[in-house]
């Protein structure tokens, strides 16, 4: 191999180092956005199951009322 191959081969020894690195960092930072996208995922499922018992239990309670209703209106 002559001078130039050498310099050839170093810079794209160079670029392939350099793309590595910048995959690395992409990809600790996609980990980091998961996580953080996961532990949001849990709190909204979390306050959607709280808003749906909330939701379920204030219907329960107009049935109720409204058979009170019905059954005063029977008498």
């Amino acid at each position: 191999m002559g001078k130039i191959d050498l310099q050839s081969l170093e810079i794209q020894i160079d670029k392939l180092v350099q793309a590595c690195q910048h995959l690395a960092e992409e990809n600790q930072a996609l980990q980091t956005q998961q996580v953080s996208l996961i532990t949001e995922r849990d709190t909204l499922l979390e306050k959607n199951a709280l808003a749906r018992d909330r939701i379920e239990a204030m219907i329960a309670r107009l049935k109720a009322m409204d058979v009170g209703v019905i059954a005063n209106e029977q008498r």
